[in-house]
């Protein structure tokens, strides 16, 4: 089942209930949802869904990665929470496609895809789904290749004016949903590229001030629209450092399920040049000449620890595992990973839900599928998941 048609008027009308429903909680909206004892977040559990994930549009409009309602159905069913939305800003605008984007087309929304988007956040609000909206790319920075942007959000301020607006937009036509089912989420993984347009370019830290610079200028676009709106930035270095810049900006931070990404993006194409060079993953075990295991993840995750016990929200906003590394492999690294996390009261989204880290129709070659409605379910890792 695809998309369901609504009014835009019922959807901004039935979130305005909602919204009025929650503000009895009181102002304080992050804690008094929580119910997370030691974690200002609650320890959401779901999936990443790729429908605006990429800058150009899918050939066939029901096709690519489009998310059904008997989806959202199954997660709800399964007992997750959560789902986040990568977008890339191209994704909803309108401007001439076969030319590179201009600088003057870069807040050109397109008002048929920011309603396919309303109606993705009303149908997971219908299945329970708190939903967390993010920026993939956004303008002038995405941490892979694949379009050529005219700016460099790090550096430039036309950029940093834009990235304000186009989180000012979402906010103004979110804003009377409720906290409690959308939260923004502002850039995905961040990194100072020098040469945003070269996938394979020497990613590192961003400046610390840079990053709080950027992410202070959008959370008071978000902010003017809904002052209770929950937002979350994603940690330096591509997601997995602490980001201690922030600390003081009520901004919750979310890390990765990532480490070590020889084992999370065995043979991936766009982090090896040569996938074949890959060396084979193993758990625990040497890789590369180096001992990875439990101990190692333990000491990875401590600064978030830290930081969630400073009274900073944490959740892990990506997390799983590419289909080239073996799934036994895959299997006992990942219980280590989300072990660590649910002791410590984090919560996870796995990216993806179908597809090639997900639990269906991930293309593996070396277990066996549960037929499922059509699909092929990865039944291990689902048991896997439902345990925490």
């Amino acid at each position: 089942m695809n998309y369901k048609k609504i009014n835009r008027r019922v959807f901004l009308k039935n979130t305005t209930v909602a919204a009025a429903g929650l503000t009895l909680t009181g102002n304080s909206v992050i804690p008094a949802l929580s119910l997370n004892p030691g974690n200002k977040l609650p320890r959401w559990k779901g999936f990443n869904l790729l429908d605006f994930f990429s800058p150009t549009p899918p050939r066939n409009p029901g096709g690519g990665n489009r998310t059904t309602e008997e989806d959202l159905k199954w997660m709800s069913d399964w007992g997750f929470d959560f789902v986040r939305i990568p977008m890339a800003y191209p994704r909803y605008l309108s401007f001439d496609r076969s030319k590179d984007i201009t600088k003057e087309e870069i807040s050109k929304f397109d008002p048929r895809v920011l309603e396919e988007i309303d109606q993705l956040i009303f149908m997971a609000h219908k299945y329970n789904l708190h939903v967390s909206l993010n920026l993939h790319r956004g303008p002038g920075y995405c941490i892979n290749a694949g379009f050529h942007e005219p700016f460099n959000l790090w550096k430039d301020k036309e950029a940093q004016d834009a990235f304000n607006a186009h989180w000012g937009m979402w906010a103004e036509r979110y804003k009377n949903i409720s906290p409690g089912k959308l939260s923004f989420d502002l850039l995905n993984e961040p990194a100072f590229i020098e040469d945003m347009n070269d996938q394979y370019a020497k990613k590192g830290p961003v400046p610390g001030e840079t990053y709080r610079k950027v992410a202070e200028g959008a959370a008071k676009a978000i902010r003017s629209a809904n002052p209770d709106r929950m937002i979350v930035a994603d940690g330096n270095s591509g997601g997995n450092n602490i980001i201690p810049e922030l600390t003081d900006l009520n901004i919750a931070q979310s890390c990765r399920g990532y480490y070590p990404g020889l084992v999370s993006h065995y043979q991936a194409s766009w982090v090896w040049k040569d996938p074949s060079q890959a060396p084979t993953p193993v758990w625990p075990g040497t890789i590369d000449g180096k001992y990875y295991g439990r101990e190692q993840l333990e000491e990875f995750y401590k600064p978030w620890i830290a930081l969630k016990d400073q009274g900073v929200g944490v959740h892990c906003g990506e997390c799983g595992c590419y289909n080239k590394t073996p799934h036994n492999v895959f299997l006992s690294w990942f219980g280590d990973v989300i072990d660590i996390l649910t002791q410590n009261g984090i919560g996870y989204a796995l990216w993806n839900f179908r597809g090639d880290f997900g639990i269906l129709d991930s293309r593996r070659s070396d277990i066996e599928y549960t037929g499922w409605f059509g699909h092929k379910l990865d039944s291990r890792l689902l048991e896997l998941l439902k345990k925490y």
